[in-house]
């Protein structure tokens, strides 16, 4: 599970690969002969103060701690020159998570309410059945939802009928005009093509954290599982949804690495989830020290500077913020949240705001929900001009 976790684009066929670069445990993501255009061409590095439009893959640790760590009013500025330059900054995407399978998951996500391993009073329930997600869906339309994610308790999809459930849900959620996301751990490349064949719009599996502070959270999936999707993600048509989650005890240094994995993939993901940890009783983390506000806000930013096409996400964790608060946020870059009737994320162990307390939060703003498939920061077409 990745979203409720605290909570492809590329040309089809393309190939990519991934590689350590670093001892500070990062990846970067080197495109085959169909990016060699792109990627042959002179680029010139942005120091810490520039926020040039061109769209960069080789940030170095030192380029992102000196953006992170400047004057925060200086660091949201130019983050929202950044925004502006590539998104319409009136316009939010509103999203709707729905938990098709709950519960009962094998891994031991240090965070993660619907693990099997811990007492979090989440009790594992079946999949789903068509019409109740249809519904679900149907609602989240009228109230301005333009994204629907999917989300299962797997530590990785089967072949099999449930699996075949998803395919059909897949396609009927995108026929109502919906984007639809999935999240449903880890999967091969014959998996995301089938997806991709359903319509999936985008698929979700977030890296957390470092790759060095990974292992203290989560030890039954390694990071090079987790990039692994997204590869095979990368090779459809499908677009990629990766992020990570603040306050699980990770040092700056960790935040810092983990963007720079992020910003390394060939092209950036489409979607960047932001999210903060929501403490789950019975969980190792429920404990766990706040997360800032400033900290949550250089976060958005850095984000957005780092990877100006994509959209950046208020996930998890996004309830404890005042309207004040997410307000910066929109300025610093951010343009999308998830929602909910249930004022939950996947499980009611994780709060969200509803739907009529952001709808009078974005018209109070002066911000309006972004409609559907509307393009995030590139297309297949575009990469395939390259």
């Amino acid at each position: 599970m990745d979203l409720d976790s605290s909570g492809g684009l590329a040309s089809q066929g393309a190939l990519v690969r991934f590689s350590r670069v670093s001892a500070q445990n990062t990846v970067s993501i080197q495109p085959e002969a169909r990016f060699a255009k792109e990627t042959s061409r002179s680029v010139a590095r942005l120091s810490a103060a520039d926020t040039s439009t061109e769209i960069r893959h080789d940030w170095r640790l030192e380029e992102i701690r000196a953006l992170h760590d400047m004057p925060l009013l200086d660091l949201v500025f130019q983050a929202a020159q950044a925004h502006r330059r590539h998104h319409d900054p009136a316009e939010v995407q509103v999203c709707k998570l729905v938990s098709i399978k709950t519960g009962g998951c094998p891994e031991d996500c240090a965070y993660c309410s619907q693990s099997a391993r811990y007492e979090t009073g989440i009790d594992a329930q079946p999949l789903l059945e068509k019409e109740a997600v249809l519904e679900i869906a149907r609602r989240a339309k009228a109230s301005g939802v333009s994204r629907v994610c999917l989300g299962a308790a797997w530590r990785e999809v089967r072949d099999n009928a449930q699996f075949e459930h998803v395919l059909d849900l897949v396609q009927d959620v995108t026929s109502m005009g919906l984007e639809v996301c999935c999240t449903l751990g880890m999967l091969t490349e014959a998996q995301a093509r089938k997806l991709d064949e359903a319509g999936l719009y985008a698929y979700n599996h977030n890296l957390d954290t470092s790759e060095s502070f990974y292992e203290t959270i989560i030890t039954t999936r390694t990071y090079r599982d987790r990039l692994d999707t997204i590869q095979n993600v990368r090779k459809t048509g499908v677009t990629v949804c990766a992020g990570g989650i603040l306050g699980l005890g990770e040092s700056k240094d960790d935040r810092i690495s983990l963007l720079r994995t992020l910003a390394a993939i060939q092209p950036h993901p489409e979607s960047v989830p932001i999210n903060v940890l929501s403490k789950v009783p019975g969980t190792p983390l429920q404990d766990q020290a706040d997360v800032p506000f400033d900290e949550v806000l250089r976060m958005v930013a850095t984000a957005r500077i780092l990877m100006p096409k994509a959209v950046v996400r208020l996930s998890a964790g996004r309830a404890r913020l005042s309207v004040a608060e997410q307000a910066l946020c929109f300025l610093a870059g951010a343009n999308s949240i998830f929602s909910s009737e249930t004022r939950s994320m996947l499980t009611q162990a994780v709060p969200s705001p509803d739907y009529n307390a952001d709808r009078a939060m974005l018209e109070l703003l002066g911000l309006r929900m972004r409609p559907p498939f509307k393009g995030e920061s590139s297309t297949r077409e575009d990469w395939e001009k390259v």
